[in-house]
C-alpha cells in the first residue's frame, strides 16, 4: 500500500478510535495525518470510500497483529490458549486500542450497511481461521462451534476493557476458566 495512502488510512483509524465513526470526515483525516487539505479526498472522494479503505486498512493491521502473535505461539491445552489470548487482549486495548476502537465502531457502522458488513466477513475469515485451529490445538473435538463462544467472550471482554478501563486489567483467570471448560466439554462429549 502506498505510503500516503497509508498514512491517511491510519490517520483515519485514530481520528474513528478517537471519537467514533461521526468524526470521520475527510478534514479531520488530512489535519491526523499532517498532510494539505484535499489530501483524503483526492484519494478517496467519497465518505464510503474511505471507510472501505478503513475497513481494508484496519484488517491489514488486525490480521498482522493477530498472525505476530499466532505464529509464536501455538497453544497445545487450554491454559496455553487462556495466555495467549489474554496477550492478544492487552495489544487490542493497550498499544492497538486506537485501532480496536475503530474496529468495533466500524462493526456498529456495519449493522446499518449491508455491503460493509460483508466486507468486514470477508476481513476477517482470515482471523477466523486462526482461532478456529488454536482451539483445535488446545483440544476442542468441535472447534467449529468452539471457536465463536470463545472469540465472542473474548471480544466482550476487550468491549468492556475499552468502555470502563481498569489499570489492574488481567483477563486470564476468566479466560482460563473458559478455555478450560470448553476442552473438558470436548473431552467428556462422545466422539
Amino acid at each position: 500500500m502506498g505510503t500516503r495512502r497509508a498514512r491517511l488510512l491510519d490517520a483515519a483509524i485514530e481520528v474513528i478510535g478517537g471519537g467514533g465513526i461521526r468524526a470521520l470526515t475527510h478534514r479531520a483525516v488530512d489535519a491526523a495525518a499532517g498532510l494539505p487539505a484535499g489530501s483524503a479526498s483526492n484519494l478517496f472522494r467519497t465518505r464510503d470510500a474511505l471507510i472501505d479503505g478503513v475497513v481494508e486498512r484496519f484488517a491489514e493491521r488486525e490480521r498482522a497483529n493477530w498472525e505476530q502473535i499466532a505464529t509464536q505461539v501455538r497453544p497445545t491445552g487450554p491454559a496455553e490458549l487462556a495466555e495467549v489470548l489474554t496477550r492478544f487482549a492487552h495489544q487490542a486495548t493497550g498499544p492497538q486500542r486506537s485501532l480496536t476502537l475503530a474496529r468495533y465502531a466500524i462493526l456498529l457502522e456495519a449493522a446499518i450497511r449491508p455491503g460493509l458488513r460483508a466486507r468486514l466477513l470477508a476481513t476477517g475469515a482470515e482471523v477466523n481461521a486462526w482461532a478456529t485451529a488454536w482451539i483445535r490445538a488446545s483440544g476442542s473435538r468441535d472447534p467449529d462451534r468452539d471457536a465463536p463462544i470463545v472469540m465472542n467472550h473474548w471480544t466482550g471482554i476487550v468491549l468492556h476493557e475499552l468502555a470502563a478501563p481498569d489499570p489492574a486489567f488481567d483477563p486470564s483467570a476468566q479466560l482460563r476458566t473458559l478455555a478450560e471448560a470448553v476442552v473438558a466439554n470436548a473431552e467428556e462429549a462422545p466422539p
